[in-house]
């Protein structure tokens, strides 16, 4: 007969991968699997990655729980394996340690709840059992597992799924693709929300049709980044486009796109489309001047293999990449949540295209940090990007595509900019 109500392991693991210490849904998984290889019946977990890193989370089981908070620029992780009944812990702690990369460790075991000091108290269960026999468990345990996309002062959580359809490292970065409860499947990158299922189109309808409303003379477009597919989907609805160039480095995003992210990668096989797997900078700075009619900088923040779209020379060689009358716009960052980047590419563009020619419009998307983005502008010429010259057309067109967010309301509106961001752009 046993002499305790319980048996509670606490575990210090070190040595352990820093990158999979980081990782919420390696992390979950793996503590569900230890309860799961030991034994025990899951009922709920619940786990969450915090800014700038770590992760703590929480598997309840029927038994009892394992519990787990990391420190990943420690390579360490704090464990607690609290069971009741027949479950051998020791298990859920072998099956840990191989899954995190432990080098090292220490474990102290506690009987809890010495029968011997305890007394017994025998009270009337009938109703309890009487609605306990209504319930039968679904075999499905409930998760609570929250995606983060942050910097050192501020973050942006998702609860998703904890499923995990796509996970390459690239030779540019780490790819991946989850599925969130509010917006659907997401892509992210290097733990930065790219895009997701339902709210995609506030993005990629703003990328493009101001531009090629206001200037319907638009044939011949280049779009660097993009690996998702929602731009150029959007600007091969209109029907003047004779073609598009698509250049994305990582070859990795736009496979797990086409798989995972359909209605979004829907144009990749479009006739008007010659795609390019390689670098966007390397293409422009080679490109022929006056080629374009409009350049599109689909790019995520500038870090990692999007670092060289924010810098001066790059632009230089778009400005002459453009013909006449030409178009720029760029993914601008937010100014309320990488300023910094924000000021400084804007105070770019006004260099090389004038500062009257350097707009910026603002939009808002609900999985980026803090809601409010950006697209920057470097027009050529005598355009007049505010300029809609058939108000009654675009609207047409804007019923005829379905489009969810643009409008030419929002065109106009878009640049009309708070006065916190004017003062940041002078």
């Amino acid at each position: 007969m046993s002499t305790a109500l319980g048996n509670h392991i606490l575990v210090e693991f070190m040595g352990c991968d820093p990158h999979i210490m980081n990782d919420v849904s390696s992390i979950e998984r793996d503590m569900v699997g230890a309860a799961q290889v030991a034994g025990a019946t899951v009922i709920n977990s619940t786990f969450h990655h915090f800014s700038p890193y770590g992760v703590s989370g929480v598997v309840v089981i029927q038994e009892s729980h394992l519990a787990i908070h990391t420190w990943p620029e420690y390579g360490y992780a704090a464990v607690d394996l609290f069971t009741c009944g027949e479950m051998n812990a020791w298990i859920s702690f072998d099956h840990l340690k191989e899954k995190f990369g432990a080098k090292q460790y220490s474990a102290i075991e506690m009987k809890r709840g010495a029968t011997q000091l305890l007394t017994r108290t025998d009270f009337d269960l009938s109703s309890m059992r009487e609605k306990a026999g209504e319930w039968r468990n679904p075999e499905m345990y409930t998760r609570n597992v929250w995606f983060t996309d942050k910097d050192e002062d501020q973050a942006l959580s998702l609860r998703f799924t904890g499923e995990v359809f796509h996970d390459v490292q690239s030779p540019f970065q780490r790819v991946r693709i989850l599925e969130s409860y509010k917006y659907g499947k997401m892509l992210a990158l290097d733990d930065m929300v790219m895009t997701t299922e339902n709210d995609e189109f506030h993005y990629h309808e703003m990328i493009s049709h101001p531009s090629l409303i206001s200037n319907p003379s638009i044939k011949n477009v280049l779009v660097i980044g993009g690996g998702d597919g929602g731009t150029i989907r959007e600007v091969l609805r209109h029907e003047q486009i004779e073609k598009v160039t698509m250049v994305e480095i990582d070859g990795e995003v736009i496979d797990a796109c086409k798989k995972h992210l359909p209605t979004i990668a829907a144009a990749f096989n479009h006739p008007k489309l010659e795609l390019i797997v390689g670098d966007g900078i390397a293409f422009v700075e080679n490109a022929t001047d006056a080629a374009y009619d409009l350049i599109i900088i689909d790019g995520s923040d500038p870090v990692g293999p999007a670092e060289g779209l924010f810098s001066v020379s790059f632009y230089k060689n778009c400005h002459r990449a453009l013909k006449e009358k030409g178009i720029l716009v760029a993914q601008g960052e937010s100014p309320k949540f990488n300023g910094k980047a924000f000021a400084e590419l804007n105070f770019t563009l006004q260099g090389i295209f004038g500062k009257e020619k350097a707009p910026v419009s603002l939009f808002y998307v609900p999985t980026y940090p803090t809601g409010m983005w950006s697209f920057q502008y470097g027009i050529k010429g005598d355009l007049n990007i505010l300029s809609i010259e058939d108000e009654s057309k675009a609207e047409q067109f804007v019923s005829a595509q379905g489009l969810r967010y643009y409008n030419t309301e929002i065109h106009r509106a878009s640049f009309a900019t708070p006065n916190f961001v004017k003062e940041m752009l002078r």
